[in-house]
């Protein structure tokens, strides 16, 4: 692609998001996401892209004492998942300080949630089965 496109932003959606699984798999998370979106962050280096979205989440809170939170709430992940999004967020508000002429969003979720099978409506969180780290 090198002189054929110019790519001047990326929006970074890519991860492994199961709170559970990454209990029982921490390595896994550890190496898809935050390995993963180092080497994005350097490819796009490499072709002078330096902006980024990044789609974080709300696990990064842990478990917030207030509700609503906020997002100047205490960051503080309880699981590897959430502890894989926290160091990526680091690791970015690193870079934008080493080299200014990157420019990054951070979009944290709350609540995510997948459609109703049947394709009419989403899932209400009775019927989500929420995956809790132990």
């Amino acid at each position: 692609l090198r002189g054929q496109v110019t790519i001047s932003s990326v929006v970074h959606l890519a991860g492994l998001k199961a709170v559970g699984e990454s209990v029982e798999k921490p390595h896994l998370y550890y190496d898809n996401n935050v390995l993963g979106s180092i080497n994005l962050c350097k490819v796009m280096a490499e072709y002078d892209c330096k902006n980024l979205v990044f789609s974080s989440s709300a696990t990064v809170y842990g478990d917030a004492r207030s509700c609503p939170i906020k997002e100047c709430h205490a960051l503080s992940a309880t699981s590897p998942y959430g502890r894989s999004k926290l160091i990526i967020e680091e690791m970015l508000r690193d870079t934008c300080s080493a080299d200014p002429d990157w420019g990054v969003v951070i979009l944290r979720y709350f609540n995510p949630v997948g459609a109703h099978p049947s394709g009419t409506r989403a899932l209400q969180a009775a019927e989500h089965a929420p995956q809790q780290a132990t």
